[in-house]
């Protein structure tokens, strides 16, 4: 009985012992359970978090981080990716009197003392001037930019009264070249005037500087054409100069000058005047350039069907209490080539006057000249522009350039609208896509324009162009010298000198004009003062220059075909054949 019993407690102790243990188990096993899903679910919310920074963030934080490897403002380009504008870090020559306290005394040394040291630095400082800002107390920038080299220099003069601090500096490489395209960036971070203001959000853009701006400019074609000026201006003592070289086709300009320039680096120390862009914001009265125009519009209304037919040019034309005059006789008549050779008022008065006005304006219309300049420059001149129906007088005016006033880049425009097949398009910095064909808008017949190419070629040939005559370029253009109005009509001793061209003319590619603003009779000019003596040579000089660079060789073997003019104008035939 008691073994019974010793037995049975036995056996139940036992199995308390495996309940127990069974319990302790099942429990460690929760308790691993929740520990395993405590760390999946801590590791489902990293990877979420990781996802959502990924697909939301992801670029935010990349393009910050990208932005901190970035210069301030983003490089523009030319089109062949020369840098025009660069941005890098510089230092500054700032004045702080409160360097070594309060107490009033700014500098360890005299004022006369540490500026006469600076001034061995900078030998363009002014001594007492400097003495005279040091000793005012005031702080502020006593240079904007210096160099290393200079820091360092100043910095061993021991005055802790002069900094310098790092700033971020604009930097244009090829110094005054293309200023009025590119413009300039002020004090305040922000572009001014040029292609800087243009593209200032792009340029400060974290998202987008990275990338250069890129112009359609050709620094090579840009400083051939802005040295050829320059000639041009002091060989005639001329005030100013402008010059466009534009692609046809595209529309867009390869280069565009204005002088006098300004440095966009010494931005402080340029003239405002300098900085007004004669380009696109400064309208002229263009003068005879503006024949071809009238002639190509009234070919293409069918007033002029007839080249050879004659027109009366030995008598001034009496209208509305003024008379239409030529320079000088010219003969008792000429037709159309002759006219244009010749460069005769009478004879495209005439011309007008049988277009009549409504259709003449109608193509000054179409050819933009009642607006601003199509291009991206925020300085654009808005046209003098005759209101309402023209009247007889003034469509015989404006027929020859008088009477309206339009930009150089105006004229550019609608001399290669007459030599491209007749389509009009908008001028352009921005470099085309060579893929993509530039939209336009036809103005004249492509017959009208084939027509055009050969007048224009014999101006250049055997008329008042002939200084523009680049052997093997096939050059094409028209003089106009046109004088400027002033107080109580016109000014005879202030003209504008210019020359419109395009080459080569069996297959144009570019238009080029060259305008100098009131050039004198000198020695170079063999003291004459109109374009042919002016203009004329500075596109003769430029387009061998440039026409290499931009794909087109000279070949004397080719030229316009003029067989169907031969003997419209003597001599003619021996150049048809």
């Amino acid at each position: 009985m008691t073994s019974i019993t010793v037995s049975t407690a036995i056996s139940s102790g036992r199995g308390e012992l495996v309940n127990v243990r069974q319990r302790t188990l099942l429990m460690a096993k929760w308790r691993i359970l929740w520990v395993v899903a405590g760390f999946f679910f801590i590791a489902v919310i990293a990877l979420a978090r990781i996802a959502w920074l990924g697909l939301f963030e992801g670029e935010t934080r990349r393009v910050d981080g990208l932005a901190a490897l970035l210069p301030a403002r983003g490089d523009i380009v030319d089109r062949n990716g020369v840098p025009l504008a660069r941005a890098f870090p510089a230092y500054a020559l700032w004045y702080n009197p409160t360097a070594l306290g309060d107490d009033g005394t700014p500098l360890i040394h005299g004022s006369r003392q540490i500026a006469e040291q600076l001034v061995r630095i900078f030998p363009d400082m002014n001594v007492d001037e400097l003495a005279a800002r040091l000793a005012s107390g005031k702080p502020g920038y006593l240079r904007r930019r210096i160099l290393p080299e200079d820091a360092n220099r100043i910095h061993a003069l021991g005055e802790p009264a002069l900094e310098f601090p790092r700033e971020v500096e604009r930097y244009y490489p090829q110094g005054s070249m293309a200023a009025h395209v590119l413009g300039f960036v002020g004090a305040d971070g922000k572009g001014r005037v040029g292609m800087e203001q243009i593209f200032d959000r792009q340029l400060t853009d974290p998202a987008t500087r990275g990338a250069p701006a890129v112009l359609s400019i050709d620094t090579r074609v840009q400083g051939a054409l802005e040295d050829e000026l320059h000639r041009g201006m002091v060989d005639s003592a001329a005030k100013g100069a402008a010059g466009i070289v534009l692609d046809v086709d595209t529309g867009e300009v390869v280069a565009l000058a204005s002088l006098p320039s300004f440095n966009p680096n010494l931005i402080d120390h340029a003239s405002t005047p300098n900085i007004f862009n004669r380009v696109t914001n400064q309208v002229y009265e263009l003068g005879s350039t503006f024949k071809p125009i009238t002639v190509a519009s009234a070919i293409d209304a069918g007033t002029v069907t007839n080249l050879g037919r004659r027109y009366q040019s030995a008598r001034p034309i009496a209208i509305g209490g003024f008379q239409i005059r030529d320079s000088h006789a010219l003969g008792a008549s000429l037709n159309i080539p002759e006219m244009l050779i010749h460069s005769s008022n009478i004879v495209t008065a005439q011309v007008a006057d049988e277009l009549g006005g409504a259709r003449l304006q109608a193509t000054m219309r179409a050819l933009d000249m009642n607006q601003r300049p199509g291009i991206e420059l925020p300085a654009r001149g808005f046209p003098l522009w005759p209101a309402g129906e023209w009247s007889r007088i003034t469509t015989m005016t404006v027929a020859y350039g008088h009477g309206i006033a339009v930009t150089p880049l105006h004229l550019a425009s609608a001399y290669a609208t007459m030599v491209n097949g007749g389509v009009w398009r908008p001028a352009t910095l921005m470099k085309a896509d060579p893929n993509k064909p530039v939209a336009g808008r036809r103005v004249f017949k492509a017959s009208t324009s084939a027509r055009m190419r050969q007048l224009l070629r014999l101006i250049v040939d055997i008329g008042t162009g002939k200084k523009a005559n680049a052997p093997g370029y096939r050059v094409g253009g028209k003089t106009g010298s046109a004088e400027k109005p002033g107080a109580g009509g016109y000014r005879r001793t202030s003209l504008v000198a210019t020359f419109a061209a395009a080459f080569p003319m069996d297959r144009p590619r570019y238009v080029v004009i060259a305008m100098l603003d009131e050039p004198q009779g000198t020695v170079a000019t063999s003291g004459q003062r109109t374009a042919a003596w002016n203009a004329a040579p500075v596109v003769g000089r430029v387009v061998p220059r440039i026409g290499p660079l931009l794909g087109v060789m000279p070949d004397e073997t080719r030229d316009v075909d003029i067989s169907d003019l031969a003997g419209l104008v003597p001599g003619l035939s021996d150049k048809a054949e």
